[in-house]
């Protein structure tokens, strides 16, 4: 009989230990007056180590380290961890790939060039929307897009801060939609669906909300003087490979045909070697060694916190305020929520709670194209409103630099 002595919230120490680190060193150092960079000085992982050597420790004399060691190894190497990790890995080769050959300024200019001045803010927002859901991240939309932003916010006497908002915005919202990005993988794979099953659901929640900011952009942020933006030359065939990684199919797939197709199309127009194309796979690869290890990390403790009873005393704890599949569902947004609150990552949130959210949708017989729906949603919306998220810590960074004739000079 396993030891009950350690059943029960307890088995949240790991967790707890983490979250103790990683906030608490965030805090002291923005106490210090470390800025932006407060919470960059105890790196996630650094924190998640601690967090392991308390799960080590946990157990009793019942279950030696040994055990806890193999329990530990069987939540890193379940299946559904290991798709995860190859279906990051292949996102960030594709990434590189496309980034390399020059496909993200080409897809920034196409966008921009087919919207007038006078519709820029809303036309921000659709780049950004578009160019997140087909790279599958919003960071390197912000990076992409914000420069831009803000340019076109200067030359043009916009509202520097709408225009950078705009941009964050449309990233976290095609970052939530992607079939390629990590929050995306994350979710579904941790709630046993489809990506495309998860999209219908999660596009009929997130359309009426865009459709909302453009109008409002339309309505605000019209600008009183019309200034034409500089040279947007781009070519088309090198926005090819982010319109197939749209297409509907199995994720592994589109993402082979997506970096073959970038590697070709970089190759053909002289933007990279044979060579080049390799190490943009290679460069895209080591691009994911932070979420490849958290995943990893993530899924041992997630197993240890399970056998000992944490995950058996949530659910009992959220049965007494749930009373049926609403009221669950809330519960499960409030969790991931708060997940992401105390990560600041969204990624990482939904691997955190992606098994806990599982065994309430399941007690209550919730859709887990929902679920996984709901776990992306609220991360990726959290993550984009806490000032001490990557993603806001970019943007505001962004607005904080003078952009001239295409250099930025701080």
């Amino acid at each position: 009989m396993e030891n009950k002595k350690y059943y029960g919230w307890k088995g949240f120490f790991p967790l707890l230990t983490f979250l103790a680190i990683y906030l608490g060193s965030g805090l002291i150092c923005a106490a210090l007056g470390y800025g932006g960079d407060s919470f960059k000085q105890v790196p996630r992982m650094a924190a998640l180590v601690g967090a392991l050597l308390v799960c080590m420790c946990m157990g009793g004399k019942e279950r030696s380290l040994e055990y806890r060691m193999d329990t530990f190894c069987k939540g890193m190497s379940n299946q559904g961890t290991m798709i995860m990790i190859m279906v990051f890995l292949l996102a960030g080769a594709f990434s590189g790939v496309a980034k390399a050959m020059g496909g993200v300024q080409a897809t920034a200019n196409l966008g921009l060039s087919l919207v007038p001045t006078q519709f820029m803010f809303a036309g921000l927002f659709l780049i950004s929307a578009f160019m997140a859901t087909a790279m599958g991240t919003s960071m390197g939309t912000i990076s992409a897009v914000g420069p831009i932003a803000v340019a076109v916010a200067e030359s043009a006497g916009l509202n520097l801060a709408l225009a950078i908002s705009t941009v964050l915005g449309g990233a976290m919202f095609g970052d939530n939609l992607s079939m390629i990005s990590d929050t995306t993988i994350a979710a579904t794979r941790s709630q046993h669906c489809e990506m495309r099953d998860k999209f219908r659901v999660n596009f009929l929640t997130a359309l009426p909300a865009a459709l909302v900011t453009i109008v409002v952009l339309l309505i605000v942020g019209r600008p009183e003087t019309v200034t034409e933006i500089g040279d947007l030359s781009y070519s088309f065939i090198k926005v090819i490979p982010y319109l197939l990684v749209l297409i509907g199919m199995n994720v592994f797939l589109v993402l082979t045909i997506g970096i073959f197709a970038a590697g070709i199309v970089g190759i053909a127009t002289g933007a990279i070697d044979l060579a080049g194309f390799a190490q943009a796979v290679y460069n895209g690869f080591c691009g994911m060694n932070e979420v490849f290890f958290l995943t990893l990390l993530c899924g041992g403790m997630s197993e240890l916190i399970a056998k000992n009873g944490g995950i058996e005393w949530i659910i009992q704890k959220l049965g007494k305020i749930m009373k049926g599949n609403k009221s669950a569902q809330v519960g499960i947004a409030a969790m991931v929520s708060l997940c992401d609150c105390a990560t600041a990552n969204n990624t990482v949130a939904i691997i955190v709670a992606g098994d806990m959210a599982r065994e309430v949708s399941h007690g209550y017989k919730g859709d887990p194209r929902r679920t996984a729906s709901l776990l992306d949603m609220f991360s990726c919306v959290f993550q984009g409103i806490i000032p001490y998220g990557a993603q806001l810590l970019v943007a505001s960074s962004l607005c904080n630099a003078t952009v001239t004739n295409g250099t930025t000079i701080s």
